[in-house]
């Protein structure tokens, strides 16, 4: 930067004249009346030489022997604020000049005024144009070192104010330049360093280097020393219960933390309102002081749990005497969620209508399709649970229920003709005609006596001859068969397949644990593989085949389950039994004639022997005796 030379006007001729020319003049001005004034003391300087080309040389020898030189720090005086320069009077033959870039600007406003006086470093007497090279910088870091050093060595603190925000940090002024990073602002990281500007702080010089003029300061380990005073105090005083001040730090999605005094807490978002709320923001913002209450204090890990709405009446407490089950309220839609809405029925109370219960027959995927947020609806009351502060609520309820109409225009037993809408697993949902409720069929009532597979043997929009089963008013539910068209094959079958009987039956399908097999259409029992024989089975297909017939015993019946258990076995067995018992009689019918005969002649002898000892026979003996001889 090329500044050049500063000229006065000469009031006696108009001239323009340096500062150095119009002193110079009034010097030998000085000496001229001085000669008038003493002759003989004039004519004596002249004699030794002396005239006013010497008094200049003198002037000028007197400059050149004066006490300013470069790194000097001297006093001086603003006498003119430039655009880019402020020129500075330090009683030399001109002025200096100082860049204006080393004057503070707080906001982008100076700081300088004509007349201030302050402390320079001479950088260069003169330069090109003549003119002193000034600092004030590096005249500041002079003077102020000194008092930085023994505020470092005595770990005293230093007060300064924020300029500017620079790369990493702040620009704070101590009466010199130093560098506050933005680690070391506050305890917790600064997204916006803009609210610090022009502001007045306390800091701690944690790093300085004389030679490069470097200081680096912390408000951090200030507020670190000062929150740790607090926090022992604040735990000493904290229990449950208490009421406390608190400075909000921190939001988040869940709650907020507040400064308790050294101490954190976390102010939980369900219990900052009675009301249901999206965000904490919607009641406290940072910086701002809430009064809360203490909820519970962990004093091992140093929790506290904090409460903004026990500050007020639970109103809670008297709803079971304002609301009841049954009452049809006004109601404010405050959030939709995929099972239901809830609702706001008075200040801080709310309840929930489920899904369920915002439609008879249409099915909801989404409150959406049906309600708004801020929408104000009537509600009926289905349910009241104080202690778990939840109402459940009903808006179908409000409308004639399909289903009582349902019921008298279907009565059980009525045929009708269906088509598929929708399969599952476990059966098979229908399409009524002219209503909105489905009917379902489930996958038992399909088929007597086949296994049914619904999602392989039935598909979308096939029609069905069904029959009604039940229409259930309480569960919402029309159930239809498929099978009850048909009567039970299985009616009757207690008393023609009773325990102990046998029959010949036909393999219908092998399995790993036995054979089924047909009784007859519709009836199917099991031979299990332990019954196949009475020798050891290790597989079904070593003793029978499918379409086989088989001779089997009934061995029990499950006329509820509709099972019938069966064994080859049992009628092996019974089979082998029977031979014996014929061949054991077969054999004792061939003895039976020589015994008798054995008999007779007994008898004869007996008779004889009696009668020649005069002995008479009984007339048991003599009516055996004459049926003997008619034999």
């Amino acid at each position: 930067m090329t500044v050049g030379k500063v000229y006065s006007l000469d009031m006696g001729t108009g001239e323009k004249k340096t500062k150095a020319q119009i002193q110079r003049e009034q010097v030998l001005s000085l000496l001229e009346e001085a000669d008038k004034n003493n002759l003989e003391t004039s004519n004596k300087d002249i004699n030794n030489g002396i005239n006013n080309e010497s008094f200049s040389e003198l002037y000028e020898e007197s400059l050149k022997k004066s006490d300013f030189k470069v790194g000097d720090v001297v006093k001086g005086r603003v006498v003119s604020v430039e655009d880019d320069h402020v020129l500075v009077d330090i009683n030399y033959k001109s002025e200096g000049f100082i860049p204006k870039s080393e004057f503070r600007l707080v906001e982008g406003q100076g700081q300088i005024q004509i007349g201030q006086e302050l402390d320079v470093y001479i950088d260069r007497i003169e330069n090109d144009d003549g003119m002193m090279v000034l600092s004030k910088d590096r005249a500041d870091i002079i003077k102020i070192w000194k008092d930085i050093s023994k505020v470092v060595e005595n770990e005293e603190v230093i007060e300064g104010t924020v300029i500017t925000k620079v790369k990493g940090g702040l620009s704070v002024d101590i009466g010199v330049k130093a560098f506050l990073p933005g680690s070391q602002i506050e305890l917790r990281p600064v997204r916006d360093l803009n609210n610090y500007i022009g502001k007045k702080y306390q800091f701690k010089v944690i790093k300085f280097n004389q030679k490069r003029g470097n200081i680096v300061l912390s408000r951090r380990v200030l507020l670190s020393q000062e929150r740790k005073s607090l926090r022992s105090r604040t735990l000493s005083e904290i229990k449950e219960g208490a009421i406390v001040k608190g400075v909000v730090k921190n939001i988040t999605d869940y709650g907020v933390f507040l400064d308790l005094g050294g101490l954190d807490g976390l102010l939980h978002i369900t219990d900052m309102s009675w009301n249901r709320i999206k965000h904490p923001s919607e009641l406290v913002s940072l910086g701002s002081e809430v009064e809360v209450k203490i909820l519970k204090f962990d004093q091992e890990k140093n929790r506290v749990s904090l409460g903004l709405k026990q500050m007020t009446e639970d109103p809670w407490e008297k709803v079971s005497k304002d609301i009841q089950i049954g009452d049809v309220l006004k109601a404010y839609v405050v959030s939709l969620t995929d099972y239901g809405a809830f609702m706001k029925l008075k200040e801080g109370i709310e309840g929930l209508v489920h899904v369920s219960e915002m439609s008879w027959g249409k099915k909801i995927k989404h409150p959406s399709q049906l309600l708004k947020v801020d929408e104000e609806i009537s509600v009926k009351v289905l349910g009241v649970d104080q202690d778990n502060h939840r109402i459940s609520l009903g808006l179908k309820q409000l409308q004639e229920n399909p289903w009582v109409a349902l019921k008298e225009k279907y009565p059980v037993g009525m045929k009708m003709e269906v088509a598929v809408k929708s399969i599952t697993d476990f059966g098979i949902f229908v399409e009524i005609e002219g209503e909105e409720v489905d009917g379902f069929i489930h996958v038992s009532d399909l088929s007597w006596t086949e296994h049914i597979n619904p999602k392989s043997d039935y598909k979308k929009g096939d029609t069905l001859q069904t029959i009604v089963r039940d229409v259930n008013i309480d569960e919402e539910r029309f159930s239809l068969s498929v099978k009850h068209l048909q009567e039970d094959p299985w009616i009757g079958v207690e008393s023609k397949y009773p325990p102990g009987s046998r029959h010949e039956v036909k393999v219908k399908k092998l399995m790993d644990f036995g054979v089924f097999v047909e009784l007859e259409p519709g009836v199917e029992g099991l031979i299990h593989i332990s019954e196949l024989s009475t020798q050891r089975v290790e597989a079904p297909d070593q003793i029978a085949k499918i379409g086989d017939t088989l001779k089997v015993e009934v061995l029990n019946i499950d006329m509820e389950a509709q099972k019938i258990g069966l064994s080859v076995k049992q009628v092996q067995l019974r089979g082998n039994n029977e031979k014996a018992s014929a061949e054991e009689e077969e054999s004792s019918t061939d003895q039976k004639p020589a015994a008798q005969k054995n008999k007779k002649t007994e008898s004869f002898f007996g008779r004889a022997l009696k009668a020649s000892l005069g002995v008479k026979p009984s007339s048991q003996e003599e009516t055996k005796d004459t049926t003997s001889d008619s034999e």
